[in-house]
């Protein structure tokens, strides 16, 4: 075993259950990394019947825990933090190895953790509620926040441990427990933070329960935790398609959901666009991390005067990207996560000739010694329209779509007039996350940002559409769910408010001037 994964606690055997001691007897599972297809280790996965000791555990951590004083709780939180500093390099190291993002994304997804551990220390004297003035003399009518319960948290494989943090942190200072639900493909860095929040809440004598762990087979130990009333809300990240089943399962038991699903991000390029910061932007958005972001950039909708430019400065880019092992300093784009993932790639692109797009640069599968475990490719570039089926879908993969609009001969003030035509084809896909326009025409940018521009949760300007910020809310809407985690005023999803009125007179007076009796 290497060195830093003995440091996190990782064993070539793993228990998947903790709830706080660690449990498991059902299925085995084998983690491989994408770099070279090598086993990692494995994992024990939970039973149904372990899942409900979990959960009610969690549920009696989460009966103390609300009634710490919140910044106390913070206080708890801010440790976390801390821990996370000091093991900021074997973790990021684990997220690299596992989930085969470049090493200064595996790093800055464990400081992404850090920065909302901060966030929630902070937040946990901030829990604010308002007071309103009555209507009836002598009455004082405000409102508070409480906790909610035990939150469930389901991740996605691409950022294994900082959707979990963004929930996690921020429950916790409101009162709640977490519950986690880790993808199958990235238990591994699941265990290694459960480890992490395990030692932190021992050493300040808090039940370790208020972060518990279930890794098990969605069509088991998932279908519980949505059908579960003792799990009054579900905060999921994954596809569309999973969002659907989650919104149905929670929402017909009543419960709350937080739905961060699929994004089909577009940055609309105009003719004053600073090109440079444009077109770096667009790589990041569309390689990074192999184009497995939830805001990566999928389509360019361009204006047919700079289109060629472009193009043409894209591709050169494109071919400058060092593909490999993602822990060689200086590699840009690692593998895929699954030969699963590299397939629907060469499915789409198949998908793209057939529906009458062109392929502009790259998209072959890379084999060779330099690329071994067959989860490697090359980040493709395809011209397309925006009606085409495959471009409406999001395929979660490094393929960036280009899309014209405009006239060619428009000269740029002339440009400005066609920017409508260029938010209509932007909002015209179900997905509805992240969005970005580069000009520098204050009539163009404030258009995307209007009421009737960008019908995105996330709209940038002169910026790509990745790389969320922690202070703010993330989400977005349509078919992205409509959930907000992290930043801003999100920390009310995970409490319940509660209207109070005090009299303080010797009369009852009614509401609306009513008289009774």
């Amino acid at each position: 075993m290497s060195d830093f994964l003995k440091t996190l606690g990782i064993d070539k055997q793993n228990l998947g259950g903790f709830h706080g001691e660690w449990l498991g007897s059902g299925p085995k599972l084998d983690v491989i990394t994408p770099i070279d297809g090598s086993p990692i280790g494995s994992v024990t996965q939970v039973t149904e019947a372990e899942y409900d000791k979990i959960v009610e555990r969690a549920h009696q951590a989460y009966l103390d825990w609300r009634m710490v004083p919140a910044p106390k709780r913070g206080e708890v939180i801010r440790q976390l933090g801390n821990r996370l500093r000091e093991v900021k390099e074997p973790l990021g190291a684990l997220v690299t190895l596992e989930m085969g993002k470049i090493a200064a994304e595996g790093a800055g997804e464990v400081q992404e953790m850090i920065d909302i551990c901060d966030f929630a220390c902070g937040l946990s004297r901030q829990l604010y509620g308002l007071t309103m003035h009555s209507e009836r003399p002598r009455h004082r009518m405000y409102e508070q926040w409480h906790p909610l319960g035990v939150i469930g948290v389901i991740s996605a494989f691409n950022f294994p441990v900082a959707v979990w943090s963004w929930n996690a942190a921020i429950a916790a200072v409101c009162g709640d427990s977490v519950l986690w639900k880790p993808a199958s493909k990235t238990p591994l860095t699941a265990i290694a933070c459960t480890k992490i929040a395990a030692e932190v809440c021992q050493a300040n004598n808090v039940n370790p329960a208020i972060f518990s762990l279930v890794i098990g087979k969605g069509s088991t130990v998932g279908e519980k935790l949505l059908h579960d009333r003792r799990v009054p809300l579900v905060s999921a990240t994954g596809s569309c398609q999973m969002g659907y089943r989650v919104g149905e399962v929670v929402g017909k038991r009543l419960g709350r959901t937080i739905l961060e699903l699929g994004g089909n991000n577009a940055i609309i390029v105009t003719p004053s666009a600073n090109m440079d910061l444009a077109i770096r932007a667009i790589l990041f958005g569309a390689v990074g991390t192999a184009g497995q972001r939830c805001t990566s950039t999928r389509r360019i909708i361009v204006h047919n005067s700079v289109r060629d430019e472009l193009v043409k400065r894209l591709v050169r880019g494109y071919q400058s990207v060092p593909i490999g092992d993602p822990r060689k300093e200086g590699t840009l784009m690692g593998p895929l996560v699954t030969l699963q993932a590299v397939e629907d790639m060469q499915n789409a692109i198949r998908r793209i000739k057939q529906e009458g797009g062109e392929i502009l640069y790259g998209g072959e599968k890379l084999d060779g010694p330099n690329y071994p475990g067959g989860h490697y490719v090359r980040p493709c570039i395809a011209s397309a329209k925006n009606e085409y089926q495959i471009v409406q879908e999001e395929t979660f993969a490094p393929i960036l779509y280009i899309i014209g609009y405009g006239g060619v001969g428009v000269s740029p003030a002339k440009a400005v007039d066609e920017i409508d035509e260029a938010i209509r084809l932007h909002n015209a896909v179900p997905q509805g996350l992240s969005s970005a326009i580069f000009s520098t025409n204050l009539m163009e940018t404030e258009r995307f940002l209007a009421h009737s521009g960008s019908d995105c949760g996330i709209a940038n300007v002169n910026i790509g559409t990745s790389g969320a910020e922690i202070g703010g809310a993330f989400g977005g809407e349509k078919e992205t769910g409509g959930g907000r985690e992290s930043g801003s005023d999100s920390w009310k999803a995970y409490m319940r408010r509660q209207t109070n009125t005090i009299n303080w007179s010797t009369d009852l007076p009614l509401a609306q001037g009513i008289k009774f009796g």
